[in-house]
C-alpha cells in the first residue's frame, strides 16, 4: 500500500501520488499517460497531473489497481 509520507516530491498536489516503492515498470504510464510520467534521472513514475473528471479518475484507479508493487496512492492531499 502506498504511503503518502514516502511520495516523490514531483507529484502534483491532489488525490493521487506515487511513492518510493515504484519499480519503474511503466504500467501506470501506459495505462494513464495523461497523469503519470517518468523521472528520467531517478527511474520512477510520478503524478504530473491530477484527474479532472470521473473518466480521468477511472484511468488513475486502473493504474493504481494494476500497480504490481502498490506504489500508487489515492489518499493524497487535496490542496
Amino acid at each position: 500500500m502506498a504511503d503518502k509520507a514516502d511520495k516523490w516530491p514531483e507529484n502534483v498536489a491532489g488525490k493521487f501520488y506515487v511513492d518510493e516503492q515504484c519499480i519503474d515498470c511503466d504500467l501506470c504510464r501506459e495505462t494513464a499517460p495523461d497523469f503519470f510520467t517518468r523521472n528520467e534521472d531517478g527511474g520512477y513514475s510520478f503524478v504530473h497531473k491530477q484527474p479532472e473528471n470521473e473518466e480521468d479518475v477511472e484511468a488513475c484507479m486502473e493504474a493504481l489497481e494494476g500497480c504490481p508493487v502498490e506504489a500508487i496512492g489515492d489518499d493524497g492531499d487535496e490542496d
